[in-house]
C-alpha cells in the first residue's frame, strides 16, 4: 500500500484501508465516526486526543503495508 502521512485526512485512510480502524482505537482514537474525525489529519486528531504521533504513524504504515 502506499506510505501513510500525517497530513493525510482519517476519514480518507479509513475509508482507503478500513482494517486501520483498530490500529487507531488501539492508540486512543476511539471516534473514528465523530464529525470531528471527518475534516482532522491524523496529526490533528492525534493531538487532540494526545496520542504518541510516530508510534502510531509506525503501527498504521506496518498495516497498510500488507495491504
Amino acid at each position: 500500500g502506499e506510505v501513510i502521512t500525517k497530513d493525510m485526512g482519517i476519514s480518507d485512510v479509513i475509508q482507503k484501508y478500513p482494517d486501520l480502524v483498530p490500529v487507531f482505537i488501539s492508540h486512543g482514537l476511539g471516534c473514528i465516526g465523530c464529525a470531528m474525525a471527518q475534516f482532522e489529519s491524523i496529526e490533528q486528531g492525534a493531538a487532540a486526543h494526545g496520542m504518541d504521533i510516530e508510534a502510531l504513524m509506525k503501527d498504521l504504515n506496518e498495516v497498510a503495508k500488507d495491504m
